[in-house]
């Protein structure tokens, strides 16, 4: 059996040299500074938030963000969002793009959209994760609500389990699709709200608490959290189209 090492710093500053790593799978890792170099192999995947990726000394950064903008204009518009009117745009390009994906999801079998693909999250467990999203960055930070953590949600990888279990959150539960849509379609109803009544004085409103107590004690202004909102509904929306392709395959 694979070895699996979990909030290990054993390879921090590590060299690996002449070794197997075929199939070696790396997530949610911080990986600043991290070299391949003169290593061979027919297939190589690498996917996650870099600020810059050079291949064969080719700086392919711009390339790569270019292609995934292109392919999903939703991700541009998220990261360039200024005005209460930019806000609007793209949330009413987040639940178009969602109500055409979903329609296109309900035509695969409950069990197949409970099944992930890759070792990523399955259909149902993306929306569980946008509904703690929201939760989290809308419920809690910007409108404060007294009980805003619905125990579906489910939270990033990262988090600890007992930092969950805190939250409420029962992140082994087994919800059906229509479970989870129906309360994902209920937050984004308050986002649709939220937008709809934005104006410049409340994007610029500090905050009164953070999104959840895991989260960096600093400052959160309403921009900040509306716009991570709006980019993890964008970036998992891409994921999941990805994921439907293999599926219906």
């Amino acid at each position: 059996m694979a070895a699996d090492f979990v909030q290990s710093d054993q390879f921090q500053g590590g060299r690996i040299h002449l070794s197997n790593l075929a199939g070696l799978e790396i997530r949610d890792c911080e990986v600043d500074g991290l070299k391949i170099v003169d290593c061979y192999g027919s297939e190589v995947s690498l996917g996650g938030d870099f600020e810059r990726l050079v291949v064969n000394d080719v700086d392919v950064t711009a390339y790569v963000e270019g292609e995934l903008d292109r392919q999903h204009p939703a991700r541009r518009m998220a990261r360039e969002v200024q005005t209460p009117d930019d806000y609007r745009a793209v949330w009413d390009v987040v639940e178009a793009q969602w109500a055409e994906t979903i329609e296109r999801a309900r035509k695969l079998p409950e069990a197949t959209l409970q099944e992930r693909v890759d070792g990523e999250w399955s259909f149902v467990e993306t929306h569980r994760h946008l509904l703690f999203g929201s939760d989290a960055w809308l419920g809690n930070a910007v409108l404060e609500e007294a009980e805003p953590y619905h125990p579906l949600g489910y939270p990033a990888g990262g988090m600890p389990a007992e930092e969950s279990a805190k939250l409420g959150l029962t992140t082994d539960a087994k919800p059906s699709l229509d479970e989870v849509l129906a309360l994902r379609r209920a937050r984004m109803a308050v986002m649709r709200r939220t937008v709809d009544a934005l104006t410049e004085a409340e994007l610029d409103r500090v905050c009164g608490r953070k999104p959840a107590d895991p989260y960096p004690d600093q400052e959160y202004v309403v921009r900040r959290c509306l716009k991570v909102i709006l980019k993890e509904e964008a970036e998992h929306h891409r994921y999941a189209v990805r994921d439907l392709a293999k599926l219906q395959a």
